[in-house]
């Protein structure tokens, strides 16, 4: 079992949200909504659709599994593909069919995690997640509990390893544009940049009630920056310092300039960012602004 303390770790949580968007991003297409891992796993449904949506391989089993002997039964046939698939076997697994149907947070989401390397390898995943495990062992002489670290990421997220690519790693000068070189990679590795920096954006808007998808386009006016800046800096920005609805171009480009202002004053560089390059939606302009508030925010 995880050590209780350990249940309210920030990286663990993150990791857990990380998942559970993940999930439910994939299984968008089927109206599947997972909220809980331990809860919504143990029987076998979600994992059913996952196998059939990442591997392409569709199991023959019931869709929905009552009792437990059913749920059982299901998740051995389910695991048995999905093992396959992962290219390990119940010996090498950090899961099991009774862990996963017993609702052990740790071996599911040590199964997650195998699952995302394997399927979706960019998704850039919490670095350096690990938990105290005990473990109890019924031996002639009583009970014995020996207690270890358990890891269940390791190293730096694939954003992380791209930031360093871009920067060379080790000490670099201030004046090394990141973005600028970071353009310069695969568009694949470009794309899952994107894609890592949209996630960081949409889990601090969601309180809101709001939701970024066309990054350049919806960061032009200078409205949603503002508000994001708000909630990472924990502050409110009174409304009427900026254009809530700008309709022209200097509107747009006074609440950007407000913007950039409050991150100088926060001690948030962006590098050579100019307003109008934002307005204009410049993609290496904008993403220079949101990489720095997620530098200063990620591990939050």
């Amino acid at each position: 079992m995880i050590q209780p303390t350990c249940l309210n770790d920030p990286k663990l949580k993150i990791l857990q949200e990380v998942l559970v968007d993940w999930i439910n991003a994939t299984l968008k297409p089927e109206h599947i909504v997972v909220l809980n891992i331990e809860e919504d796993l143990y029987d076998g449904l979600v994992l059913h659709h996952l196998l059939g949506r990442l591997a392409d391989e569709h199991v023959p089993v019931e869709e929905i599994a009552i009792t437990s002997e059913a749920q059982v039964r299901k998740l051995g046939v389910i695991m048995e593909a999905l093992n396959t698939k992962l290219g390990v076997t119940d010996e090498t697994a950090k899961w099991s069919i009774a862990l996963i149907h017993s609702k052990d947070l740790l071996a599911t989401l040590h199964l997650l995690v195998t699952m995302v390397k394997r399927f979706q390898p960019d998704l850039p995943l919490p670095p350096n997640v690990s938990v105290e495990v005990v473990r109890f062992e019924v031996n002639r002489s009583g009970i014995k509990s020996v207690k270890h670290i358990e890891h269940i990421t390791e190293g730096r997220s694939d954003l992380d390893k791209d930031s360093d690519k871009v920067s060379g790693g080790g000490n670099h000068s201030e004046k090394q544009d990141h973005i600028d070189q970071l353009m310069l990679l695969e568009p694949q590795k470009i794309s899952a940049f994107k894609q890592a920096i949209l996630h960081f954006v949409n889990k601090n808007m969601s309180s809101l009630g709001l939701q970024v998808l066309e990054m350049e386009k919806q960061f032009a006016d200078g409205v949603m920056l503002l508000l994001l800046i708000g909630q990472l800096e924990g502050f409110f920005i009174p409304l009427y310092d900026f254009s809530l609805s700008p309709s022209s171009d200097p509107d747009m480009l006074h609440n950007v300039t407000l913007a950039l202002e409050i991150l100088h004053d926060q001690n948030i560089h962006v590098g050579n960012v100019d307003p109008q390059d934002i307005v204009a939606q410049d993609v290496k302009a904008t993403l220079r602004v949101l990489y720095a508030l997620f530098k200063k925010h990620k591990s939050k």
